[in-house]
């Protein structure tokens, strides 16, 4: 055995459990143990798939992607920040379609694999379009920002794909199943966190066309894991029944969206995402101003950035232990609340309140960053728990999916709002004098969700919203049959 134990005997003599020995070195090897015991349970491919791509392509990624292509968009392009908020956007796009990566690597294999040939293609997108960035001079605006919507495109198909092995593994192991989710959790928190310490680093030293060109590296790991991953072979596959799996998956998702207990907190999801616009990128120009900001190093903007992602982190172990077993009604009303309360640190660190308290602007900036990510989160997570438990039995994955989007879309449009906003207060590269309205503006806009709560249930989270049966989609679901559906994630909040 990989750690001593000792085994609690009853007075019969039958051994009742296992108890491991909490001594130092097994406190520092028990890790990875935890790793080798999933490799050996579920197959080391799967392990290694989970670990590049929530930690690598999506954390770490992540991490650098932002940093390096505020600067691009900033320095390389010279573009305005209401163009960098709607170009932000745009990049966006491939997350709102993810029930349809869902949908194709279910039911449409290649070569007789479901799972490979997606990962193998997502890498191979991911490379071209980082390494056009980092290679080309002089790459026109519109080639940037397709390359870059590749580069978006490339992590969400293998997100997708990796999260329906997640849940067939899910399946097949259900014992193993927090254990999974722990494990996916971890990679994207540790990822991220050092994607983002690096990243300022990075950026200073090789550019931000330089660090683009470094994340063709997570999209080679991404072809590596389509090589290697471990999965069963489907030969001869009829793809005359692709066409009627697909039209039976759109059907049954059409008529649960019908049922109110469904419909009501999605139109909810969908506008509190749009409401809370984004002005990010104004308030990246500001940071780095010389004149009017606070002219934060690359280094610096990097860290501050790691800070927000400890900051979500720890939101995360909040609602976990304080605010899961509390109404979604009631989180949601505090949440939001607490959400639309925080965006009052930016005005005061625009309006250099912070200074006549005595306040260094960086160290109100990383408080700033890590309250403003640590409520985002807490905002996020009642959200996520209700739309898994809105999912109906037989389509859970790919409506799980589907609901993703509808956020995500709601998040698209509140970078194009915010980018508008921006533009007609004349928040420019050089100009920040409006910028104190644009975030007045925002924070109003983030407590209009709370005149629309009477949309969610007030249910607790423990228990059941949707009715055990559902004409509408009963017939549909069994059609499909639940193997074909397996796409679910708990973790990912794209």
């Amino acid at each position: 055995m990989s750690i001593e134990e000792e085994r609690l005997t009853l007075g019969d003599g039958s051994v009742e459990q296992s108890k491991p020995r909490h001594g130092f070195w097994d406190f520092i090897w028990a890790p990875l143990y935890w790793f080798r015991m999933l490799a050996e349970e579920m197959h080391w491919s799967f392990v290694f798939g989970v670990v590049v791509i929530y930690g690598i392509s999506q954390g770490l990624g992540r991490g650098l992607n932002r940093v390096a292509v505020e600067y691009y968009w900033k320095d390389v392009q010279k573009v305005q920040p209401s163009e960098a908020q709607v170009y932000s956007g745009i990049i966006y796009l491939p997350w709102t379609v993810k029930p349809v990566y869902g949908l194709l690597t279910d039911v449409v294999p290649f070569a007789g694999y479901r799972r490979r040939p997606y990962f193998m293609f997502a890498g191979v997108l991911g490379i071209i379009s980082m390494l056009l960035l980092a290679l080309r001079k002089n790459l026109h605006v519109v080639l940037a920002l397709l390359s870059l919507t590749a580069g978006s495109a490339s992590v969400a198909i293998a997100d997708v794909t990796i999260d329906a092995c997640v849940a067939e593994n899910s399946i097949t192991h259900h014992s193993l199943a927090p254990d999974m989710q722990s494990l996916c959790g971890l990679s994207s928190s540790i990822g991220a966190l050092i994607g983002f310490s690096v990243s300022g680093f990075l950026v200073h030293l090789i550019g931000p066309k330089g660090v683009i060109g470094l994340l063709s590296i997570p999209s080679a790991l991404v072809f590596l894991v389509g090589m290697v991953l471990s999965e069963p072979h489907i030969p001869n596959f009829d793809y005359k029944q692709v066409f009627q799996k697909l039209l039976d998956a759109t059907k049954a998702m059409w008529d649960t969206l019908k049922c109110p207990e469904v419909w009501r907190p999605c139109t909810y999801m969908f506008l509190t995402g749009a409401l809370s616009l984004s002005i990010q990128d104004g308030m990246f120009y500001w940071y780095t101003d010389e004149k009017a900001g606070p002219s934060f190093s690359k280094e610096n903007v990097g860290f501050i950035f790691s800070v927000g992602s400890v900051g979500s982190l720890l939101g995360v172990l909040l609602y976990q232990n304080f605010l899961k077993d509390y109404s979604f009604h009631s989180t949601l009303f505090w949440t939001q609340l607490i959400f639309g309360a925080s965006g009052m640190l930016d005005l005061m660190l625009v309006l250099r309140l912070n200074l006549k308290l005595g306040l260094p602007d960086y160290f109100f900036v990383v408080i700033d960053e890590g309250v403003s990510q640590m409520t985002l989160r807490l905002k996020w997570m009642p959200l996520l728990v209700l739309s898994s438990k809105l999912c109906p039995s037989g389509i859970e994955g790919t409506f799980f999916a589907l609901l993703m989007s509808i956020d995500n879309i709601g998040e698209l449009i509140s970078m194009w709002g915010g980018g508008f906003l921006l533009h007609i207060l004349n928040v420019t590269r050089l100009q920040f004098d409006n910028l104190w309205l644009a975030i007045l503006i925002r924070n109003i806009m983030r407590i209009v969700p709370l005149s629309l709560l009477f949309l969610i249930s007030g249910s607790d989270p423990s228990s059941s919203i949707l009715l055990n049966e559902m004409p509408d989609t009963k017939e549909g679901a069994e059609t499909l049959k639940v193997e074909d559906l397996e796409l679910v994630s708990l973790v990912n909040n794209t």
